[in-house]
C-alpha cells in the first residue's frame, strides 16, 4: 500500500469500569503496527510485574508538580482522594505526532477534555458503552474480589461518566468484541487519512503533474 507522509494521532479510548476499553486497547496494540500505547507518569510506587517506562514512569511528587508547573503535562489528574497523580507527558507525545505514529489512551473524560484542549485536531474521542447497565454489573462482578458496596460504587461512578458521552467523536457498544475492535478500528483508519493529517499529501497529488 502506498503510504503518504502524515500526522499521528491520539487515540482516547474512555469507557466505565467494565465496558471492556483495555480489551480493546490491547487487540488493536496486537494488529495495527504504527499504534502503540501512551506511557504516563505517576508518584504511586510500582506494583510487582510493573516495568518503569513500559508500565508507567515512576516519578516523585516533587517531580510531578514541577513537570506540571512547566506545562510539560498535556492531562494530569489526582485519584484516590488525592493520594497520587497520575498525568500525560508532552513531549514524546508531540514527537509521536510528528513522526506520524499513532498513540492509544486509556484516560477517562476529563483526561480527554485536557487533551483535547491542548492538541487542537490531533485527537479521536471514542467512548465504549456495555450494551446495558445489567450487563456492566455483571462484568464488574465477574471480575471478583470487589465488595457489593465496591462495585455499587463503581456503578454510580459509571453512570456519571456514561453521561459525558456527547464529548466524544464516536460512541461504540460493545456487545460483540470482534465488533466493537472492528469498529474502533474504522474509526482510527478513516482519522488517519483525513486530508488535514496528511502532510504529504500535496507533493503526493504533485507527483501526478500539475494537480498540486
Amino acid at each position: 500500500m502506498t503510504e503518504i507522509a502524515r500526522r499521528g494521532l491520539c487515540l482516547v479510548l474512555s469507557a466505565p469500569s467494565g465496558a471492556g476499553k483495555t480489551v480493546i486497547s490491547n487487540a488493536l496494540l496486537a494488529s495495527e503496527p504504527r499504534l502503540r500505547r501512551s506511557v504516563s507518569v505517576t508518584t504511586r510506587a510500582p506494583r510487582p510485574g510493573e516495568t518503569d517506562g513500559v508500565s508507567y514512569h515512576f516519578i516523585s511528587q516533587a517531580a510531578f508538580d514541577r513537570a506540571e508547573k512547566n506545562g510539560e503535562l498535556l492531562e494530569w489528574a489526582r485519584v484516590l482522594q488525592g493520594k497520587h497523580c497520575y498525568g500525560t507527558p508532552r513531549a514524546p507525545v508531540e514527537q509521536a505526532l510528528a513522526a506520524g505514529d499513532d498513540l492509544i489512551f486509556d484516560i477517562d473524560w476529563q483526561g480527554h477534555q485536557q487533551l483535547r484542549g491542548r492538541l487542537k485536531g490531533d485527537v479521536l474521542g471514542v467512548f465504549i458503552l456495555p450494551p446495558n447497565l445489567a450487563a456492566l454489573e455483571s462484568r464488574l462482578k465477574g471480575r471478583g474480589g470487589d465488595t457489593d458496596a465496591e462495585i455499587a460504587r463503581r456503578m454510580r461512578i459509571a453512570q456519571d461518566e456514561i453521561g459525558h458521552w456527547r464529548e466524544f467523536d464516536h460512541v461504540v457498544v460493545n456487545d460483540h468484541l470482534p465488533d466493537a475492535v472492528d469498529a474502533v478500528r474504522a474509526a482510527l483508519h478513516a482519522a488517519r487519512s483525513a486530508t488535514a493529517r496528511m502532510t504529504g499529501l500535496a507533493g503526493f497529488i504533485g507527483s501526478f503533474g500539475g494537480q498540486s
